[in-house]
């Protein structure tokens, strides 16, 4: 299965019984994103929560919180 980066637009190809290949094949609204987009954006998002800074909300609302 040939898929497409939605950051870098590289073009790679997948093997046709991988579960991830089954996920794009069936749901159309996942996306694919190479290995080396998301090892970057990992690290940049890591950076920014060192810098203390950025507010990751890791919960769905302050409720969940409460509980």
């Amino acid at each position: 299965m040939r898929v497409k980066c939605v950051i870098c637009d590289s073009i790679h190809q997948l093997p046709d019984d991988l579960p991830l290949a089954k996920k794009l094949r069936n749901r159309p609204i996942h996306t694919y994103m190479c290995d080396s987009c998301y090892e970057r954006i990992e690290k940049n998002t890591e950076q920014r929560l060192a810098t203390g800074k950025f507010k990751f909300f890791r919960t769905s609302s302050k409720m969940d919180e409460e509980f």
